[in-house]
């Protein structure tokens, strides 16, 4: 069996490391917003080159309270593609504001720059694009705009901890920024998890309230807030593996440019790199006419593989009222044709071999 992601080898490398932190914070008892959390947030600005970042609990809330901190509220707009994963959107819908849907590049599967100017209104109050899959999107560009029309520039980093473009990591190019730390994530935690991004003391003041009761003494409550605290327990063992983020990403780089090159031959469209931004890997996802066909004979081999993402999130109930009748036509095609193979640093090359010559197979067959 071929796992999508193995988390077991990580764990056994880095055991020794994540035990000592970990029996530290047990021996200290403090476990909530600690000095692990502290330290976590220290390094991580200095990793990302940003001038604050905020923990908490989970990259949804990331987006959620990046977005609310910056200004969005009920009756605004906010422009994002429709390919990504549902927390996205959700962030939006929390505020009462609306996410307006455009399509994305059919080669790097991000927001297509080109749809976000025809989108903007009268109450488009920011832009969120999403750095999908570890290929960041096309910030200039995006970020052109945004001072064009006025409008905020927050950053969905949930897939992108490490990527950047022009030696600019993502996560410090908007006013802010969301990242998560679940487990599967380039950067994972053992648990939820999540950090926020901004250049503004200002915000990254409000983000501290927003993320405990809006209280910044004990018992005394500035606005109303939420519970969204990220934990002693998790920000120690994020500091454990920022410590080797790099080696991890080059890792997925490494097995990312193993596929490609086997899979040259045949009928399949592999990950496209614009040659500014540098693609992390999150996952590693082509696209297929016959994907169905490749699906089965992986699954029958034992090798795991998902579609990111089979549904756009503008053909999803939940978010019907927002855009009727919408129709986004790259989106749905790459959302017909997507699969993802197994990703992570570890994955040797005798496996990538044989994920490949399954493929091989189920389309020479």
């Amino acid at each position: 069996m071929i796992p999508m992601v193995d988390l077991r080898t990580q764990y056994a490398r880095l055991k020794d490391e994540i035990q000592q932190s970990l029996q530290e914070v047990l021996e200290s008892c403090t476990f909530v917003l600690g000095p692990n959390v502290e330290a976590f947030e220290r390094e991580a600005a200095a990793y990302l080159g940003v001038e604050h970042a905020v923990g908490c609990a989970s990259g949804t809330d990331a987006l959620h309270l990046a977005l609310l901190a910056a200004g969005v509220g009920a009756g605004d707009e906010v422009i994002t593609p429709a390919f990504t994963f549902v927390a996205t959107a959700e962030a939006i819908r929390y505020l009462g504001a609306k996410p307006v849907f455009v399509d994305i590049d059919p080669r790097t599967f991000n927001i297509d720059p080109d749809a976000i100017e025809p989108a903007i209104t009268e109450k488009t109050k920011a832009v969120l694009p999403v750095h999908l899959f570890g290929q960041p999107a096309d910030l200039p560009r995006i970020s052109a705009l945004c001072a064009k029309y006025g409008l905020l520039l927050i950053e969905d980093c949930a897939q992108s901890f490490g990527a950047s473009i022009g030696g600019k990591r993502t996560g410090s190019f908007g006013i802010g920024a969301g990242f998560s730390f679940f487990p599967s994530k380039n950067l994972g935690g053992y648990g939820d998890g999540g950090l926020i991004t901004t250049p503004s003391a200002e915000l990254a003041s409000q983000l501290r309230l927003l993320r405990n009761h809006g209280s910044a003494a004990r018992y005394h409550h500035d606005r109303v807030g939420y519970n969204s605290r990220l934990d002693e327990i998790q920000a120690a063992i994020l500091r454990v593996k920022l410590r080797h983020i790099d080696e991890f990403n080059a890792g997925r780089r490494r097995v990312a440019q193993r596929y490609s090159e086997l899979l040259a031959g045949l009928p399949v469209e592999t990950p496209y790199e614009d040659g500014v931004g540098v693609h992390v890997y999150h996952q590693y996802t082509l696209l297929s006419e016959r994907r169905d066909a490749i699906m089965a004979a992986l699954q029958k081999a034992g090798i795991a593989c998902a579609i990111y993402y089979p549904v756009p999130l503008h053909r999803q109930r939940a978010f019907a009222e927002d855009c009727p009748g919408l129709t986004l036509p790259v989106t749905e095609w790459v959302a017909a044709r997507c699969l993802s193979l197994p990703m992570y640093p570890e994955l040797e090359d005798a496996a990538i071999q044989r994920i490949v010559a399954v493929i091989g197979e189920a389309l020479n067959g």
